[in-house]
């Protein structure tokens, strides 16, 4: 078992340089500024809101995005997700969960037995999903069908279809004949807005979203007072939503999506729409050695504790109070700090000494803690939280 799950609540009221190492420092003054931003962006619009709780993977940050039950809906990439939610269903905060993955056989049955508990909506983008969901009705006996989005591809190119693709119409006609579906919305990510460097290019990627999901809606046989969802969104062009402008047609409502923005990372700023204050996340490791021949030290932190995630930041992980320095190379357990300025190790480093480090990507490196450790304003833990771990 993970040392961290036997003594986490021991450090509480303990200064977070007290921790043991590599450990995962959550300030919790960010994370509340960060997703009330959000909640106050998506009212101020009048849009639905649907956070996605991939990132952190906790009941706590969880109902923080829901706004405490203002939001009913979430998007998990994972059972496990949907399964440790399931206490907001019981405390009357989350009514529905949009399974993030085009759905396979082998989840269903899965699926179906959380739906007795909370509704559970799936993504298609291949009538071969179709296929697979009428088969489902038939060996199983389920009568009812289930929600589906159609994911549209709005230039990320990782699910989905484009809306030039011949067989975005035919899986629409399909979807609305199969008495195992039922279209109730059309979904993009746009994770290429990642590379934006500017709040225009942003608002940019942000626009093209949202006539993505509003042209493959067209293929729709939309009748009387039916309502369908268009929902949009990453964080990048979650930060930049107060731009929309848009007027929709009656019959569509508007939904925003998105997951990294309570946490931020280096990722994030380097996209240049968040200050690296905004990042809640910081990773504390040990200086395990010094080397002046080469300028550079150790760290117990290494690709595990970080991953390999990059950006414009340089390194897998930079030294929050020395800007300088990065993690410029890593193996499983060691990372090694250096520098292209001036500076010299032996004068920044000395062995024993404890840092703290941005990461890269925030989703991937909190996936490698079984325990989060909680500061206030003056890095002093006052809770511990426990994520969910596994598929």
């Amino acid at each position: 078992m993970d040392f961290s799950l036997q003594s986490h609540k021991t450090f509480i009221g303990r200064p977070a340089t007290d921790l043991p190492t590599p450990s995962l420092v959550l300030s919790k003054p960010i994370l509340e500024k960060n997703t009330t931003q959000l909640l106050e962006d998506v009212k101020s619009l009048g849009i639905a809101f649907r956070p996605h709780v991939k990132t952190l993977k906790s009941i706590e940050v969880s109902r923080m995005m829901l706004g405490n039950g203002q939001h009913r809906g979430i998007v998990a990439s994972t059972l496990c997700e949907i399964r440790g939610a399931v206490p907001l269903v019981q405390e009357g905060m989350l009514d529905e969960c949009l399974y993030g993955v085009p759905v396979y056989p082998g989840v269903l049955p899965q699926l179906w037995e959380l739906s007795k508990t909370v509704k559970i909506l799936l993504m298609v983008d291949n009538e071969q999903h179709i296929d697979i969901l009428e088969e489902y009705a038939s060996s199983s006996g389920k009568t009812t069908p289930w929600p589906v989005f159609i994911k549209v591809d709005v230039g990320s190119h990782r699910a989905g279809l484009e809306n030039s693709s011949p067989a975005l119409p035919g899986l629409v006609r399909r979807a609305e004949a199969s008495t195992a579906a039922d279209v109730v919305g059309f979904y993009c990510h746009a994770g290429h807005s990642y590379a934006a460097r500017t709040r225009e290019a942003a608002e940019d990627v942000l626009t093209a979203e949202l006539e993505g999901v509003v042209s493959a809606s067209s293929h729709l046989n939309v009748e009387g007072d039916r309502k369908v969802i268009v929902s949009i969104g990453s964080t990048p062009t979650a930060h930049v939503v107060r731009a929309l402008r848009a007027s929709l047609p009656a019959h569509l409502v508007l939904e925003l999506h998105a997951g990294n923005y309570p946490t931020n990372d280096l990722q994030q700023v380097s996209t240049g729409l968040v200050p690296e204050s905004q990042q809640a996340v910081r990773i504390l490791a040990d200086v395990c050695s010094v080397y002046p021949d080469r300028n550079e030290a150790l760290i117990n932190a290494g690709t595990v504790a970080l991953s390999k995630e990059t950006s414009d930041s340089p390194g897998f992980g930079r030294v929050v109070d020395r800007p300088q320095w990065s993690v410029v190379r890593m193996s499983q357990e060691h990372g090694i700090l250096g520098t292209s300025s001036g500076e010299t190790a032996a004068a920044k480093f000395k062995v024993g000494q404890k840092v703290y480090l941005y990461c890269q990507h925030a989703c991937i490196t909190a996936a490698q803690y079984h325990v989060y450790y909680v500061v206030d304003e003056g890095d002093i833990v006052r809770e511990t939280w426990v994520p969910w771990k596994g598929w």
